[in-house]
């Protein structure tokens, strides 16, 4: 049995077999429990998720039958909001422990699945959200304060708006807070978070064709330095570097591992290889298909030689020795090419290279006579002197 459900961020969820699955939610956990008859049970906490990645763990007291994708009303300071439930049973403490949710203090609690009337006043105070950061944006510039306000949240009964706001420095914002009471007539909070929340909040399509992992799946953000990139020999360009928050993208931390791995493997790039006619220096890595290419030059790529690391190893522990080998290459890959020279000269340097190119040319005009003889075509005259 199969069914959709819209809920309030206008997603389509599909249900099967009492599980549920969120196609368009932001940083979605598959519950693979769902199955077990005896894991959603286990607690009466539920996550709620609002609106982009805000979420938080609500405790379902009157035991209301839940599952993933209902839209409920909670407990909200003061009055309620309106979210979509986006994960239940016994994955909700795991959860929990990993944002490191504090289960002394009172926990707010589920109120009832939301109402028809609940959502109308959720709809009106969300279509005046964009209009309110944009008038937000001009009281702060007003005020002179060196801030930037990414982003307003109104909340389910729209008795309460989250003001969402990017600062280098501290700011005071009192005077602000005051005038925005006076503008919006409801009640505010501000919230400072940085550039990556931001570009999770707003969201985006990365230079991968995806969505931003920070909006789609990240939950915790590690610090990104440009060591990651120079380990994957990554560009040290500043715009390709940079993600759509201005920072450094946090997808180097994914593979870093993996290369740091690989060039334990590698020999030094500062150690040159010395053969009898010139000495050699490094000049790129392809670090995954272990493959070194090396120049004659320190800075230009002359006379490049790209070796595997196995062959470069062989040549600086025959340096060691005292040994320079004839080329860099492998005495078998070396015999290959001097025999293709070889060859290649002995071509050009014989007296008959030349007739063997006329004697094609004369078929391929012979063949082009016939063809036309056999088409039924009248061969071409020869203009020879009539008699008188």
């Amino acid at each position: 049995m199969m069914d959709f459900v819209q809920n309030t961020n206008g997603c389509c969820i599909l249900r099967r077999n009492g599980c549920s699955r969120a196609c368009c939610s932001k940083l979605n956990t598959y519950n693979w429990l769902c199955d077990l008859p005896d894991a959603a049970q286990v607690t009466d906490f539920i996550e709620v998720q609002f609106k982009n990645t805000r979420k938080g763990y609500f405790l379902n007291e009157a035991k209301i039958p839940l599952e993933k994708g209902d839209v409920v009303a909670v407990e909200a300071g003061p009055g309620h909001d309106v979210g979509t439930v986006t994960l239940t049973g016994k994955l909700v403490l795991a959860q929990m422990h990993k944002t490191r949710y504090r289960h002394d203090q009172d926990p707010k609690k589920v109120y009832r699945i939301a109402k028809q009337s609940d959502i109308d006043k959720y709809n009106e105070a969300k279509a005046r959200e964009h209009e309110t950061m944009i008038r937000a944006r001009q009281i702060a510039a007003d005020l002179s304060l060196n801030m930037k306000i990414g982003d307003v949240e109104y909340q389910g009964d729209g008795n309460k708006a989250i003001f969402y706001y990017i600062a280098d420095e501290r700011v005071d914002f009192r005077q602000l807070i005051k005038v925005l009471a006076e503008t919006f007539r409801v009640r505010i909070e501000m919230k400072q978070i940085g550039a990556r929340q931001e570009a999770g909040r707003i969201g985006g399509i990365g230079p991968c064709g995806r969505e931003l992992c920070c909006s789609s799946w990240m939950t915790n953000f590690v610090s990104v330095s440009t060591d990651a990139a120079r380990f994957q020999d990554i560009s040290m360009n500043p715009q390709k570097l940079a993600g759509q928050c201005a920072k450094l993208k946090c997808c180097y931390n994914y593979e870093v591992d993996a290369y740091m791995e690989v060039q334990k493997q590698l020999p030094s790039r500062k150690i040159p290889l010395e053969t009898k006619d010139s000495t050699f220096f490094h000049f790129k890595t392809d670090i995954l298909k272990k493959e070194i290419s090396y120049s004659t030059d320190k800075v230009l790529g002359i006379n490049i030689k790209t070796i595997t690391a196995e062959r470069a190893f062989e040549v600086i522990s025959l340096n060691r020795k005292g040994i320079k080998p004839a080329t860099l290459e492998p005495e078998a890959v070396a015999k290959q090419e001097s025999n293709k020279i070889e060859s290649h000269d002995i071509l050009e340097d014989s007296v008959s290279r030349f007739d063997s190119m006329k004697k094609k040319k004369k078929k391929k005009g012979k063949a082009h006579k016939s063809s036309l003889h056999h088409d039924g075509k009248r061969a071409p005259e020869h203009n020879t002197p009539r008699k008188a």
